[in-house]
């Protein structure tokens, strides 16, 4: 289970994530009141589309022994406020000697990949204080 702790002080808006062994910066842009000191909500969301797409391509390519070189994937995240909508357009490169089979089949792999199955399906929220 991921268990991530999010801290804020009196800086707006700088928030330190952390769990048991790393520590990154989430903020808000300085048009929006804050530093600009880390990513912002929505690009560490589609941070993690990106991250787990380069992670089960790469898992799947060394399983099955293809010459991926490497992988990168570069998610745009808009959100539409009055529609309360939002949209990924997630763009894969692949480099390596793949033959259009591969390159196919890891396209394929990619909405396979845990945070995809995860921001496609139904998720649920419970909030407590302590």
């Amino acid at each position: 289970m991921a268990k991530i702790t999010a801290n804020i002080g009196r800086t707006p808006y700088a928030t330190t994530l952390s769990n048991e062994n790393h520590t990154l910066l989430a903020d808000e842009p300085i048009e929006e009141g804050g530093g600009n000191t880390g990513f912002t909500p929505d690009e560490l969301l589609a941070a993690s589309l990106a991250a787990c797409t380069s992670i089960t391509l790469r898992m799947y390519a060394d399983r099955k022994g293809w010459p991926l070189d490497s992988v990168e994937v570069a998610v745009d995240f808009e959100r539409d406020s009055v529609t309360k909508t939002a949209s990924m357009l997630r763009k894969i490169k692949l480099f390596g000697t793949l033959d259009d089979e591969q390159k196919s089949r890891l396209l394929q792999i990619a909405d396979k990949c845990p945070i995809h199955q995860t921001l496609t399906h139904s998720i649920s929220i419970q909030s407590t204080l302590l």
